[in-house]
């Protein structure tokens, strides 16, 4: 074919897309803009033949077509346009017991006779009246859409009426949600249709609504909310007892009453200042089962059948369920992974963000409203795959770049082995190089660096060389080319040990020429899990069994030059808890069972070309301040569970470790200051007797009238038994109104 006819076969072929430039020039980031000028300025050129773009700069119109918008498709139709105002209306939903959750209901205004709306439900008991200035600039791109946006608080918390719900995710939270989404589907302004959307929290139980598919919901969109509330929430990450500081805070939290009247009286203390911290039941639920698997997805996938679209992050901790949810789930199924951690990917930490609400428009049109915006027609996972950088604390921005996948798993990837070698190298050949095994001491004080108090195995890692050091290591030789994972690592163990309980940590990173170590993924194992997380066995001292750990869901390109590195210990202090006992362990090396690493790779040379770019990677749209609402900032403020101190005594071999968190809000009705202090204790000798002390305050300050909230929780342990102790206070202008104290023994259970 002569270059004229192929350049006319491209034109004919690309026509629908050069159709769409005038609307995708129209939705393009501000960034992105010039190039079409630029393209439409050059496209009169002579054309020349070249290696990169032979067919000459019209090509870039019709890349441009396909590049800036997720759908260029001729029969789909934009997404909802942005032609209401919000108002935000009160509401009591009742229940069949006769309790009241309060609501607030954000509702389109404008044009809106004889107009009826699809539901938005966030569902949550992070009460919502305090929540409104985040609330409405999250909701108002919905409703200025042609959605009305419910935001309920749980039974017993905020300004909702009844006994605080039990623990997370119950029975009495799921029934009652589902009155709540049947009586949004019945109001008048309601066109009958319902859907679910939340970050944490209102994402899981997005999730678990749609488990027992109420008739009225209609899709749901979940972000950083996992499908196993065992093995990937806070409580206990990969079967392993982690202390969490927001378990800490919560409990507090629960305490208080709705505001602004801050109401004290014997109705608030029975229903919330003295009902039993949720702690105190996570903790008593140290092995997986029943108590867990109520609300499990991973056990039954095939439940839900209402479209489920997830979003995730790669610095968060809860990513895992994306890649599940996507291979497992019968319904439609869209995700989102991208660079950022535990929170909303509008307003991200690392960048780069994205308008998620975009997409989340074009989704909730398609089931909602019937309306087709095409996104149905595209692949199922969108995907940040991120590029080297430097080790943490702080990562403003991960590089990396977006692009589309089919679905999940990913038929292209190709598994690549590599085996730990007795010289500490890792190999890509069979022949190890003899049969051996490798001894590591038990360190309990180890493991900051690669999972500091509230990591969760997200959040931005510490260089490992700290925990590298107290660690078996292997590491490749210098890369001679890039190498692209996508999806979960896996470490492959023949271990032993000395002891009777041991937990086995892996850890796969990228070491730079510099000698810098960026973690890239990791996982946890309880060895008293091996054989069931249901049913565990303490370990036989000297008797080997085989582990297949799988790491937690990653992205990242390896340069050129760059080391994989794989590392193994026996410690994560303070993220999960240690084992009692001083051991040694040991590790196969070589022979069918020696220890080897399995990267997911992706042939680097197969890599698609980009399809897209997120719609708006530009600052989202900006919805007018709350007034009354400000958050204040003393100059003491620090980030989520951020640590302040570490202290080694080397006489004694304890560390301390404290976190530290404030901040604080103003209200149309006063201000709130919050402060929270987290002490972890350990010792390599004496490691069963580990603690950790939390402190917990919030100060109301109201006209003539002043509340405060205390609560510390001392959570220690010895070689049977953990030990909880957690002491409520409540105070007014100065005098002690309420205080009360749990002390409780809980068994160590394989823990």
């Amino acid at each position: 074919m002569s270059y004229a006819e192929q350049e006319a076969a491209l034109e004919r072929a690309a026509a629908p897309a050069l159709a769409a430039i005038e609307e995708n020039e129209r939705r393009a980031p501000k960034w992105l803009r010039p190039l079409f000028a630029a393209s439409r300025d050059r496209s009169d050129m002579p054309r020349k033949r070249n290696k990169v773009c032979p067919l000459g700069p019209r090509i870039v119109i019709v890349a441009l077509a396909v590049v800036v918008g997720f759908s260029t498709q001729a029969s789909a139709v934009a997404p909802s346009p942005p032609e209401y105002q919000v108002e935000i209306r009160d509401a009591v939903i009742s229940m069949p017991d006769g309790v009241r959750l309060a609501t607030d209901l954000y509702m389109p205004t404008g044009d809106t006779d004889g107009k009826r709306f699809p539901v938005l439900l966030e569902y949550l008991p992070y009460r919502k009246d305090e929540g409104r200035a985040r609330t409405y600039k999250t909701y108002s791109y919905f409703v200025r859409r042609g959605y009305v946006l419910a935001r309920v608080d749980m039974r017993g918390t905020g300004n909702s009426e009844g006994r605080l719900i039990p623990y997370e995710y119950s029975d009495i939270e799921n029934e009652d949600g589902e009155v709540v989404i049947d009586w949004l589907s019945k109001q008048s302004w309601s066109s009958g249709k319902v859907g679910m959307l939340g970050c944490s929290w209102g994402g899981f139980n997005a999730i678990h609504m749609a488990m027992r598919n109420p008739p009225a919901l209609g899709a749901i969109l979940a972000i950083d909310a996992t499908d196993d509330l065992y093995q990937d929430d806070v409580h206990f990450m990969d079967g392993i007892m982690h202390l969490d500081s927001w378990e800490m805070s919560q409990d507090l939290d629960n305490a208080r009453p709705g505001a602004p009247e801050y109401r004290i009286d014997e109705t608030y203390f029975r229903d919330r200042f003295d009902t039993e911290p949720w702690m105190l039941t996570y903790k008593n639920q140290q092995r997986d089962g029943p108590f867990w698997e109520r609300t499990a997805l991973v056990a039954r996938y095939d439940s839900i059948r209402v479209p489920t679209f997830v979003i995730g992050g790669w610095y968060d901790g809860y990513r895992d369920s994306v890649s599940r949810m996507l291979e497992n789930l019968k319904a439609p199924t869209k995700a989102i992974v991208g660079a950022w951690s535990h929170g909303f990917p509008h307003d991200p930490y690392p960048q780069p963000g994205i308008e998620w609400r975009h997409e989340a428009v074009r989704w909730f049109d398609h089931w909602l409203k019937g309306r087709d915006t095409g996104i149905l027609d595209e692949p199922a996972l969108a995907v940040y795959v991120r590029d080297w950088h430097p080790p943490g604390p702080r990562l403003d921005e991960a590089p990396g770049r977006w692009r589309f996948e089919e679905g999940w798993p990913i038929e292209r990837a190709a598994p690549r082995v590599l085996y730990a070698r007795a010289n500490h190298t890792l190999s890509p050949s069979e022949d190890q190089g003899g049969e051996t095994q490798h001894s590591l001491r038990y360190v309990p004080t180890i493991g900051m660096e690669a999972g500091g108090p509230v990591m969760w195995w997200g959040d931005v890692a510490h260089d490992q060389r700290p925990t590298d050091a107290f660690s078996l290591v292997y590491d490749s030789d210098p890369l001679g080319e890039p190498l692209e994972i996508l999806g979960l690592p896996r470490a492959l163990l023949r271990v032993s040990t000395d002891a009777t309980r041991a937990n086995w940590f892996v850890r796969l990173s990228d070491v730079a020429p510099d000698g810098t170590v960026t973690q890239v993924a990791g996982a946890g194992f309880n060895g008293t899990h091996r054989e069931s997380a249901k049913q565990p066995r303490d370990l036989e001292p000297g008797e080997a069994f085989d582990l297949d750990i799988e790491m937690h869901f990653t992205s990242w390109v390896f340069p050129a030059g760059h080391r994989i590195r794989f590392a193994v210990n026996n410690s994560m202090w303070p993220m999960m808890w240690p084992t009692p006992f001083a051991m040694t362990t040991k590790l196969e090396i070589g022979g069918e069972a020696g220890a080897r690493l399995v990267l997911p790779t992706i042939p680097f040379e197969q890599r698609p070309v980009p399809k897209f770019l997120p719609p708006d990677v530009v600052p989202p749209e900006e919805a007018a301040e709350l007034a009354g609402f400000e958050s204040l900032d003393d100059g003491t403020a620090s980030g989520y569970g951020e640590i302040s101190s570490i202290d080694r005594n080397p006489q004694t071999g304890t560390v301390t470790v404290t976190a530290t968190n404030t901040g604080g809000d103003r209200y149309p009705w006063g201000e709130e200051r919050y402060r929270e202090t987290i002490v972890h204790e350990t010792s390599d000798a004496h490691p069963e007797q580990t603690r950790a002390r939390g402190e917990h305050s919030m100060v109301v300050e109201l006209e003539g009238r002043t509340l405060r909230w205390e609560a510390t929780l001392l959570f220690r342990s010895d070689a049977k038994s953990f030990y909880y102790t957690y002491t409520r206070r409540l105070t007014e202008n100065g005098t002690l109104v309420r205080e009360k104290t749990w002390n409780e023994t809980l068994p160590r259970d394989y823990q």
